[in-house]
């Protein structure tokens, strides 16, 4: 997936952002595309896939870095997880 896809992905769609409030939402069915950092941290990765299986949801591994990810969504903070 290009930073393209991202940026339209973002600009159409209501994103959760953050680790937390996505492992929430798989929790109360309500994520349906999961979109990890390339640097997500291994633990987290795990659970978000071990979830996302269960909850039998798209999990994206994204090429960009959590503080690029931040950029492309503006806002002043690294992002590893968001879903939508």
């Amino acid at each position: 997936m290009s930073k393209e896809d991202l940026k339209e992905i973002i600009k159409e769609k209501t994103m959760i952002l953050g680790t937390e409030r996505t492992i929430k939402m798989i929790k109360q069915g309500k994520a349906k595309e999961i979109f990890i950092a390339s640097n997500c941290p291994e633990t987290t990765k795990k659970e978000i896939k071990y979830l996302a299986k269960i909850g039998n949801l798209k999990v994206i591994e994204l090429k960009e870095a959590n503080d690029e990810i931040g950029i492309i969504c503006k806002k002043p903070f690294a992002i590893t997880v968001l879903c939508n």
